[in-house]
């Protein structure tokens, strides 16, 4: 059983704990806090999408109701590209989920060489992916899905522990890439300091075809009125002679509409080449009529900073929320420590060694769903049981709220019985 050291607690504290998680069940709550969705508010700002009129033709007056345009509405390429520091002719706007341009990269590398390798990564005897972590569950199921071997590194304030990537990568050309969520990392907010982005770009690779894997899901996606720039990698691997590094990936699809947004894929010329030989045998052109709603929705980066101000509007309260609850009622208890982040969609919260599954699953019985205790681990496993992701999004504030109230009891709960039981 998980212990807690330090935390003293008394018999009256066990009962009353007890008594107040007994209660919460009583209450017979259904909330959900699993997974980082739009709220159907935050979709309703998006509405105006479905209002554009005008000929379904592009600037350059092609007729957008048929085939070809494999990379993508240039207008709608410029107006992400200062946004993901990709030029817009280095940047390709897909379909509608950056997971999907993601996977494909992998079946990719994996079926035909990547510029500057030596074979096929299927003829690889391994692949191995550094991990950063706590990271993002999907990233991880794609590794599994292909039998990729993942390696954990230590996130740090700055981003990865770059002593571990820089030894791992050096060391073993079977380490083929690193997943990266550069700004407001999911689940921490964790921001990539200047210097974590240059050393990511010029550290030595055993493997000649290693790629970052930039996964900029929330590069505009800011809390606060500071909005929060990184380095930009493409540059930085240019600059110190690693042109082709660099995989960037981004959508809209929790900034318009999550299941009819675009996606965007961003690299070297050569990589870009590389990537359309392929896209090409499996589409002849993406979804063009939704790429220039898009583009008529929000006409320009300013608009797509506007769209995401009022965004931020209703999402900062919740955040807000979470952060003043587990404040009034975890603060000073050594019970838990937490994120604050300036933006992204997600709350990384720390609980005592060994009991973040028994606070999900009293979470659960309550009625308050969680994602699971690991999924922010490869394989499911967070050697020390301590991390728990809150995703606040999706509900309406008064549900967020009595959530999070509803999770404090339960952490209060498990820290009182493993206490009482040392």
């Amino acid at each position: 059983m998980p212990q807690l050291k330090g935390i003293p607690v008394t018999v009256d504290e066990l009962h009353r704990a007890r008594q107040d998680y007994d209660a919460l069940v009583g209450r017979g709550l259904k909330l959900d806090l699993t997974r980082g969705k739009p709220s159907p508010r935050q979709l309703d700002l998006a509405n105006g999408m479905l209002d554009q009129q005008g000929a379904p033709v592009s600037a350059d007056g092609v007729d957008l109701r048929n085939y070809g345009g494999l990379e993508g509405l240039p207008e709608l390429r410029a107006i992400f590209a200062g946004a993901l520091q990709v030029p817009a002719g280095q940047l390709l706007a897909a379909g509608n989920s950056s997971l999907e341009l993601m996977h494909d990269a992998i079946v990719f590398a994996l079926l035909s060489a990547v510029p500057g390798a030596e074979r096929r990564w299927v003829d690889e005897p391994e692949i191995t992916f550094l991990c950063p972590v706590p990271g993002y569950d999907r990233h991880f199921a794609v590794c599994e899905r292909f039998g990729i071997k993942m390696v954990p590194v230590p996130m740090t304030p700055t981003g990865p522990d770059m002593d571990v990537v820089e030894r791992l990568a050096a060391a073993d050309p079977q380490v083929k890439g690193i997943w990266c969520v550069p700004k407001y990392s999911n689940p921490d907010g964790t921001v990539y300091s200047d210097e974590t982005v240059r050393r990511l770009a010029a550290m030595e690779t055993a493997a000649p075809d290693f790629r970052i894997f930039w996964d900029n899901a929330y590069a505009v996606h800011h809390l606060t009125d500071t909005e929060t720039e990184i380095a930009d990698v493409l540059a930085l691997c240019a600059e110190h002679g690693h042109p082709d590094r660099a995989f960037v990936f981004g959508s809209s699809s929790k900034i318009t509409f999550a299941g009819s947004g675009v996606a965007f894929f961003g690299s070297s010329p050569a990589n870009i080449a590389w990537w359309l030989s392929h896209t090409s045998k499996r589409s002849i052109g993406p979804d063009k009529i939704n790429q220039l709603r898009h583009v008529r929705f929000l006409r320009d980066a300013d608009g797509l900073r506007q769209h995401m101000r009022n965004l931020a509007e209703l999402i900062r309260p919740k955040f807000e929320a979470v952060d003043k609850i587990l404040t009034a009622e975890l603060g000073g208890t050594g019970l838990a420590s937490w994120t604050s982040p300036a933006g992204g969609y997600f709350i990384s919260l720390q609980v005592p060694e060994g009991c973040a599954r028994a606070v999900v699953a009293k979470a659960k019985d309550a009625g308050i769903a969680l994602t699971p205790a690991g999924a922010s681990h490869p394989y499911g496993d967070d050697p020390d049981d301590r991390t728990i992701r809150i995703a606040p999004t999706y509900p309406e504030l008064p549900e967020v709220e009595a959530a999070i109230a509803g999770l404090t009891t339960c952490i209060r709960l498990v820290g009182a019985e493993n206490q009482a039981a040392t």
